[in-house]
């Protein structure tokens, strides 16, 4: 007897798949008895399939309980991602500078995105009196400039230098430019450790093996860099080690891109606030301050430019240079402003000062090559001279940081001395129509905006025949007599004078865009020029007041109108000389113009020649006077000496 079996195991096809088949087995005792538990078999094997059984219809399954899970799962997932983030954090560099490179761009973007916001509450409020209205912009500015100060100082390195820089521009409003005054020097070390490895894979071999007594801490830190002091192995020269912070190079293009965004959004929420150049400034100058290849090069050139004028400049020799480490000779010097040390020294302060004025003059006037780090008394050191040194003086200026230089075309340069003759004359009408003709061409400068320029250009008030509006120096009388004819007639600086300058800037209307539109229109390089002028006025400023220098605070402006008197006249004569060469011909017209040229330049020098050695001998009595009241007071030369140097 054959029986049915059906493919119905916990494992069998579905009844909708192969045929089912006879096969033949045991024979089969009792039908009945068997068929009940093959009937009970197919009963529990079509229940599983719900879609082909009516009672599976009638009753659905519930679903399966799922078993509590463990409280320690989720604890545990953060924990293993936690982990997983720091391990790749210390272990891959990629990840790690972009975990960096978001916090950094998050402080930018918070500072600039609250501020922005500051700014557009405080401008869209109505204000009861003209005094409410200037508290409420001066507390706006001071929170904004607070907010970007603590981002500059977390993120460190370009945006220490970029804060530098925010603070010495006289046209932003001086909660701003004092908030920012304290990064010149807050600027934190990088440890010897991390200096090591920089050495060890620029040089190819560790700091000890090629110098002995290498000081851990350094002499100097910068934005950029730090200095130490060492002694070389093979020559046993003591040496100046100047090595670039390490992190720089991991985040230079970050931000910078960051700086760019930021600037960018600023201009889209205020089109009238274009800042964009500052930006394109930091893109193009940057790389060549961190290469110090091109530092090395700056120093070689300027020492060149120098080397048959009898000077007191002096640069350090350069030993080594690599992208970032700078092997110097190192100079043992003071302060150019420790007056101390100029009268233990015996080195006239009067002198000090002048001197620096006649660096950087001929610098810009003459070289047309510029060193526009400033002249301020961190770049600088003073010396006495040694006995083989071309200094006309009782000292040397060491000039150090090379890293940035600008150069100016010969037309760029002269053009900017006749702008400054025309400032230094006294006003008359073709003396004002002088002064706009050379803002035009030096800095693009039309009529509209040459009141600002002029101010950006002398850092007072504006001159007499600089425009009608007289509210854009309300420090001034508003008749024609309280302006100053020319630089030569402007009384000593104020600090009333700056604020109230800045206060103009800020408070009345559309002045601010004024000046933004002059930023906008100046050639790069005429930017970097005033900046240098700007930078190296104030620290002249800063001298005369810590060297409590005794001669006139036009001294400086003589000084100028003399580089800029021979470098037309230089100029003019190259022109007749070239003309001559290619012409092959002296002619007599010619010959008549060169001494014409001469003369008015032999006139005018002499004339401030004389000027000067006016001013000198005031100042040289003043001098005197301050010896014989020491002599008198303290009873002896000592005295005298320290009275006349400025310290008793």
């Amino acid at each position: 007897m054959q029986w049915l079996r059906l493919p119905c195991a916990p494992s069998c096809r579905p009844p909708f798949g192969p045929a089912t088949h006879l096969q033949r087995t045991t024979p089969i005792p009792s039908t009945s008895r068997l068929l009940r538990p093959r009937s009970q078999e197919l009963s529990r094997c079509t229940r599983s399939f719900a879609s082909t059984s009516s009672r599976g219809a009638r009753r659905p399954l519930s679903p399966p309980r799922l078993k509590p899970r463990s409280p320690w799962i989720f604890p545990g997932a953060v924990a293993l991602l936690a982990g997983g983030l720091y391990v790749a954090y210390e272990t891959y560099t990629p990840f790690r500078h972009t975990v960096l490179a978001v916090v950094r761009c998050s402080r930018v973007a918070d500072a600039a995105i609250v501020s922005v916001l500051d700014y557009k509450m405080m401008f869209s409020r109505s204000y009861g009196s003209p005094e409410e209205e200037a508290d409420a912009y001066s507390q706006c500015h001071t929170r904004s400039a607070k907010r970007v100060l603590k981002a500059l100082l977390a993120n460190g390195g370009i945006f220490i230098k970029l804060g530098q820089h925010m603070a010495s521009l006289i046209m932003l409003p001086v909660e701003w430019t004092t908030t920012m005054r304290p990064l010149q020097d807050q600027c934190e070390p990088t440890s010897y450790e991390d200096l090591e490895g920089l050495f060890l894979t620029d040089m190819g071999k560790p700091i000890s093996e090629i110098f002995d007594d290498f000081s851990l801490e350094p002499i100097g830190v910068a934005s950029l860099a730090q200095v130490h002091v060492a002694r070389d192995k093979e020559s046993g020269r003591r040496v100046a080690v100047k090595l670039q912070h390490p992190h720089l190079a991991e985040f230079c293009d970050i931000d910078m891109e960051m700086v760019d965004v930021t600037l960018g959004w600023i201009k889209y929420w205020f089109p009238e606030f274009e800042l964009t150049w500052l930006a394109e400034e930091m893109r193009t100058n940057l790389p060549k301050e961190m290469d110090f290849i091109h530092e090395a090069n700056n120093a070689r050139r300027a020492q060149e430019d120098f080397r048959d004028v009898k000077t007191s400049l002096y640069i350090p020799e350069v030993l080594v240079a690599s992208k970032r480490v700078l092997v110097m000779e190192f100079i043992q010097g003071g302060r150019v402003d420790d007056l101390p040390y100029l009268s233990d020294n015996n080195i006239d302060r009067n002198s000090v000062a002048l001197e620096l004025s006649r660096i950087f003059n001929r610098m810009v006037f003459l070289n047309g090559f510029f060193h526009a780090v400033s002249s301020c008394p961190g770049n600088l050191l003073i010396r006495p001279s040694p006995p083989n040194s071309k200094s006309p003086y009782s000292f040397e200026i060491v000039l150090l940081d090379h890293g940035l230089y600008f150069d100016l075309t010969d037309d760029l340069r002269v053009n900017y001395a006749h702008l400054w003759l025309s400032l230094i004359a006294p006003a008359s009408k073709d003396v004002n129509e002088a002064r706009r003709k050379y803002a035009q061409l030096v800095g693009n400068i039309g009529p509209d905006l040459y009141p600002i320029f002029e101010t950006a250009m002398t850092g007072r008030a504006s001159l007499e025949g600089a425009g009608d509006d007289d509210e854009v120096t309300p420090q001034v009388s508003a008749t024609k007599q309280g302006r100053a004819s020319g630089v030569m007639d402007l009384s000593p600086p104020s600090e009333g004078e700056v604020d109230a300058i800045r206060n103009a800037v800020m408070n009345r209307e559309g002045l601010l865009l004024d000046v933004l539109t002059v930023l906008r229109h100046l050639p790069r390089r005429v930017l970097m020029v005033l900046k240098l002028n700007d930078l190296t006025r104030q620290e002249s400023t800063h001298l005369d007041h810590a060297l409590m220098t005794t001669h006139s605070n036009i001294r400086i402006f003589v000084i100028m109108a003399k580089y800029c008197t021979y470098a037309v006249w230089r100029e003019e004569r190259q022109r007749l000389m070239n003309q001559f060469n290619k012409t092959g011909i002296l002619s007599f017209t010619m010959l008549c113009k060169y001494f014409a040229e001469w003369w008015r330049f032999e006139k005018n020098y002499r004339k401030l020649v004389l000027v000067e050695t006016m001013m000198d001998f005031k100042g040289r009595m003043v001098l005197l006077q301050a010896w014989l009241r020491g002599l008198y007071e303290a009873g002896g030369l000592e005295g005298a000496h320290k009275a006349a140097a400025g310290v008793a």
